[in-house]
């Protein structure tokens, strides 16, 4: 499983990152470190018909894309 570090970056860096990321990897990670972030990866990834699970670890966010 591939992890895509997107902590630091505003939107809408993380999507298109998981965008191409998807491309490569059925299963991703993604770590994001902004709640607007975190809503539009989620929102991206439920759009592309994907099972989408995100977990908070201490000030950032691990979202689960499957």
């Amino acid at each position: 499983m591939k992890e895509l570090d997107c902590r630091g970056l505003s939107c809408p860096e993380p999507v298109v990152m998981t965008k191409k990321a998807l491309m490569e990897s059925a299963e991703l990670d993604v770590l994001v470190d902004n709640r607007a972030s975190l809503e539009n990866v989620k929102r991206y990834a439920s759009a592309m018909k994907k099972a989408v699970d995100a977990v908070q670890e201490g000030s950032s966010w691990r979202i689960s894309i499957r």
